[in-house]
Order: C-alpha cells, then sequence, then structure tokens
C-alpha cells in the first residue's frame, strides 16, 4: 500500500481565502470591458446581468473565480464583451461594496445605480406602500399568544 505524499484534503483547501481581507487596487474598465450589475444568478457558472450601456447579458463566471469568489445579485461586477456575440459576457472581476461605491463616486456608474441592494430585478421606482411593510402588535395581541 503506497503512502500519502499529498499536502492534505479538503479542510486544506477551504483555508486558502484568507488573503482577500487586504486591500487591493481599484481595477477601472479598458476597451472590449462593461460595468454590469448582477439581476440574477442562473446557475452552472452563469448570471443574468444588467450591463451600465442599458443591454442584458447572459454572463459567464470565469474558472478562476468559479467556487472561490461568490457572485449574489444586486453586485457590481467587471465583464468582458465578446467581439461574437453581444448578448453574452464574461465576468472578470467582483467590486467589493466599499470598491463599488468608491466607482460611484469617480463616475464611472451612473448615479441611478443602486448599490448593495438584494435583487435588482423586481425592484419598481415607484415604492407606493412601502413604509407599513410591518405588522405593529399591541400588548393585548402578545399576551393572547
Amino acid at each position: 500500500m503506497p503512502k500519502n505524499k499529498g499536502k492534505g484534503g479538503k479542510n486544506r483547501k477551504r483555508g486558502k481565502n484568507e488573503a482577500d481581507d487586504e486591500k487591493r487596487e481599484l481595477v477601472f474598465k479598458e476597451d472590449g470591458q462593461e460595468y454590469a450589475q448582477v439581476l440574477r444568478m442562473l446557475g452552472n457558472g452563469r448570471c443574468e446581468a444588467m450591463c451600465i450601456d442599458g443591454t442584458k447579458r447572459l454572463c459567464h463566471i470565469r474558472g478562476k473565480m468559479h467556487k472561490k469568489v461568490w457572485i449574489a445579485a444586486g453586485d457590481i461586477i467587471l465583464v468582458g464583451l465578446r467581439d461574437y456575440q453581444d448578448d453574452k459576457a464574461d465576468v472578470i472581476l467582483k467590486y467589493m461594496p466599499d470598491e463599488a461605491r468608491l466607482l460611484k463616486a469617480y463616475g464611472e456608474l451612473p448615479e441611478n445605480t443602486r448599490l448593495n441592494e438584494g435583487i435588482v430585478g423586481g425592484m419598481d421606482d415607484d415604492d407606493e406602500g412601502g413604509g407599513d411593510a410591518y405588522i405593529e402588535f399591541e400588548d393585548e395581541d402578545i399576551d393572547k399568544i
């Protein structure tokens, strides 16, 4: 029976992401790239994103980021546009919330972009009745329960 010569199992692989807390340099878009906001996650390493140029694109998460960088709905990402498919793009980078605020402050993102909001797809601009989204109980009601 051969001796195990590996470095360890899955618990060793889990501890690799500890260096992400340090500050990294802010990456701006170049030609062939665009900023986008994730509308929804589709599974299989794909997501639907609304690009800043107004186009909704199907984005593929690159293998380097897959299972290492977690992307959720509402996140600001940098996508690489494809020359041969205008409705598809590739996710290059996910911006942290503070980096997204800096991009908005520098004027890279439009002012109407909503940052750190959960799901973007189902939001309407008119928030009628949004103030009473909770139920208020009286002390008598709580005693009855």
